[in-house]
């Protein structure tokens, strides 16, 4: 589950200030497995294709290449370590190719990282279980949710602890990717984080048991007047199957309405999206996408399954990518009530492209817009319902009051379509 951190912002400040000077701090989202940070949350496609040579003048000249054989050279006489390996070298140069795109979500895998992504999409994960996410206000990681049955459940992490230290190293300044990496590890050992808990950051120390994850990325239960709730995690290859079986089970129990909870999903496949929206959404578009050269792709819903009772989304400021794509189109099409705040606003697709020898790199290659042509990149989706997430409510009782304004919102519009009905 997910809830953004509400502190007051003067004193939350100020103590974070005061643990900098002392040459502490902290700040992230990500799946804890391995996942990735919903500021680097990815919507992509999964059609693995050979790269095709561009147009523009190829980097790999002869002046350049001359270079990069000097560079060599300096760093082979002079680095003062003498074990960097001609393939480290070599990963080095794709990244930085990659990363001359100023684009944060175009990136090189090696081999064992294009491996991790490949588990991670499948919704295999080795770690403590839970969701870490980078606070966009602070900078700093914190757990954006945590996983029943799962080491970080049983270790007592909580929504919203801040991550200051992973084994005694701090986190300031630290990229998502370096602060997962401290955290995962050989299945059996165990990590030491030090947390900074509620609006007064109480300092907690806690050793957490690292084990392999099987992670359910939905999750469902019946409520009182025949509320149902079904929350989505991310979408992996495996969600669409759990999206059925979750809405089977509530509709078994009679339903008169649906909260579909999308906080702090960071996205995932634009297949399982689009998939699980034909399973609610009318004929039409559910998205399209835009290349550079102008080409248009739309994704569509045939409206077999139009779901037939009312629907709320809950959403937040960490609701990204594939997120986007299904409650901005339920919201579109008027068929459900999105409560929360505005979220994310990432609206660009990637794709992954196989480089055919184990390695591959994830490319941004066009935009992606709402039914209604909406660009959301940047901008994110306002809610229908503004409310701002208690934090300190839910650390003292668990007392999730976005999801209570939920239910107020689904029992009105139950209500009124019974009073319709007659």
């Amino acid at each position: 589950m997910d809830y953004q951190t509400e502190f007051d912002e003067k004193q939350y400040q100020g103590k974070l200030n005061r643990r900098f000077i002392s040459g502490i701090l902290v700040g992230c989202f990500v799946a804890l497995f391995i996942s990735a940070a919903v500021g680097m949350a990815y919507l992509f496609t999964l059609n693995p294709a050979t790269v095709q040579t561009g147009s523009g003048e190829s980097v790999l000249n002869d002046e350049t290449l001359t270079k990069i054989n000097k560079i060599e050279s300096v760093i082979d006489s002079n680095f003062y370590k003498t074990d960097v390996s001609s393939e480290a070298k070599a990963n080095g140069l794709y990244k930085g190719l990659m990363e001359s795109l100023d684009d944060p979500y175009s990136v090189y895998y090696t081999e064992e990282e294009l491996t991790e992504l490949m588990n991670d999409t499948a919704g295999i994960y080795y770690g403590i279980g839970a969701y870490v996410s980078m606070d966009q206000t602070t900078a700093l990681p914190r757990i954006s949710g945590v996983i029943e049955g799962t080491p970080a459940e049983e270790a007592g992490l909580q929504t919203d602890d801040i991550i200051y230290e992973v084994d005694k190293q701090s986190t300031q300044g630290l990229e998502l990717s370096e602060v997962v990496s401290l955290i995962k590890g050989e299945e059996g050992t165990t990590v030491h984080l030090t947390l900074l808990r509620g609006s007064d950051l109480e300092e907690i120390e806690v050793d957490v048991m690292r084990a392999q994850v099987s992670v359910p990325t939905v999750k469902t239960k019946v409520m009182d007047d025949g509320v149902g709730y079904l929350q989505i995690t991310e979408f992996d290859e495996v969600t669409p199957d759990q999206f059925t079986e979750g809405m089977a089970e509530l509709r078994a129990n009679d339903i008169k309405g649906l909260i579909i909870d999308l906080r702090s999903n960071p996205g995932g496949s634009l297949t399982a999206v689009c998939d699980i929206a034909r399973q609610l959404l009318p004929e039409g578009t559910i998205v399209y996408t835009v290349d550079r050269d102008g080409n248009r792709e739309d994704y569509t819903c045939d409206g077999t399954h139009e779901i037939d009772i009312p629907v709320v989304v809950l959403v937040n400021k960490y609701s990204a990518s594939a997120s986007e794509i299904l409650s901005g189109a339920i919201k579109d099409y008027g068929i459900g009530t999105l409560v929360g705040t505005t979220t994310y606003g990432k609206g660009i697709v990637q794709r992954i492209f196989d480089l055919k020898d184990g390695t591959a790199i994830k490319l941004t290659v066009s935009n992606y817009y709402t039914p209604n042509g909406n660009d959301i990149h940047g901008v994110g989706i306002d809610p229908d319902v503004e409310i701002e997430f208690d934090a300190d409510a839910y650390a003292e009782d668990k007392t999730d009051n976005q999801l209570d304004k939920a239910v107020e919102v689904l029992k009105e519009a139950i209500e009124d379509l019974e009073e319709k009905a007659g």
